[in-house]
């Protein structure tokens, strides 16, 4: 797979990068996991700190043109993987000292009008919006799945009030050609009952097909289940969502480490009457009102936090039991590849 070359002129904003400092503090030393490397942002911003190194996860491969850089600035203390974070236990950490582990669910600006990824609904041709290591497109996705099916994908992945619509209209369409994105667009604009004039009419169908596209629910669960295992004592999980359904997700991830009972911490499993984990606050830090306004897209973005209080693995929630029903409309997938 070829790299896409986007213009440097396109400034990259990473986002809450100083709460994210404070509440992880590099200061300390050890080694941080940034599962979505993307521009490098977050990295970048560690590695300024001595006795820091960093571990930098992606699948998008044109991210390992930064990541080569960001080695060369900091010899022996960075490492980029081209892997997708819900393989976060597939890395061979037994000496390293994991003592913050970092997401940004968000897409960059720079993904965004990468022509080639397809996200943007300004884009043109085919459908696509694979960001690396997928095994189907959204074009597969549109021209293939059921309207039962895709009306599903719709309301539960983007809370799509005309879900039901525009399935319809979508296999209607089909039937005399494959569509392409911007005849997809222009069968949710005419699908559409009521019009809402502060976002495009295709923003909602196009977050919920990338969501299916790219498996973010069972990447998210299971990259959140393999980063509480992997973090050390006093070890720091933050996560940064943009959307109310990943956010529901994390809260729900959180909130049940470090209130609830259903973990294990021995095998074979017994209640667990310790807590495990501190979520020092209740609410998500959001942006400033200054990051907001040099950097718009950060207005929806929450950061929420977890510390580890003991080396304690195998950690259970039940969070996929919870998620179930998305974990088992992404399945649709599978009949796709």
């Amino acid at each position: 797979m070829e790299a896409t070359i986007v213009s440097d002129d396109v400034k990259h904003y990473p986002v809450l990068l100083k709460e994210i400092i404070s509440v992880i503090t590099p200061q300390h030393g050890g080694t941080f996991i940034d599962c979505t490397f993307g521009q490098g942002g977050y990295t970048h911003e560690i590695l300024k700190y001595r006795d820091t190194k960093v571990i930098g996860l992606d699948r998008d491969i044109n991210s390992e043109i930064i990541g080569k850089k960001i080695q060369e600035k900091f010899p022996g203390r960075f490492l980029f993987k081209n892997l997708k974070f819900s393989k976060l236990g597939n890395l061979k950490l037994k000496n390293e000292n994991i003592k913050g582990i970092v997401f940004d669910l968000g897409y960059s600006f720079i993904q965004i009008k990468d022509p080639k990824k397809g996200l943007s609904f300004n884009s043109s041709g085919k459908l696509n919006m694979k960001m690396g290591l997928n095994e189907f497109s959204a074009n597969d996705v549109v021209n293939n799945l059921e309207d039962k099916e895709l009306e599903k994908i719709l309301k539960y992945f983007g809370d799509e009030n005309d879900a039901k619509l525009i399935s319809k209209n979508i296999a209607k369409e089909r039937l005399l050609k494959e569509i392409d994105t911007q005849d997809l667009v222009k069968i949710i604009d005419k699908s559409k009952r009521k019009k809402n004039y502060k976002i495009h009419s295709a923003t909602k169908t196009f977050q919920a097909l990338r969501i299916f596209v790219n498996k973010e629910i069972s990447e998210l669960i299971y990259g959140l289940i393999n980063s509480v295992n992997i973090l050390k004592k006093n070890g720091v999980l933050a996560v940064v969502t943009f959307h109310s359904l990943e956010d529901k997700i994390v809260k729900y991830f959180f909130k049940s480490l470090s209130e609830h009972k259903s973990i294990s911490r021995y095998e074979p499993k017994i209640e667990q009457k310790e807590i495990l984990f501190k979520m020092p606050l209740k609410k998500p830090i959001i942006p400033s009102e200054k990051e907001i306004k040099e950097n718009p897209p950060s207005r929806s973005a929450k950061l929420r936090y977890l510390i580890k209080h003991d080396d304690v693995y195998k950690i259970e929630s039940d969070v996929l039991k919870k998620f179930s029903y998305l974990l088992e409309i992404e399945n649709f997938g599978s009949k796709l590849w």
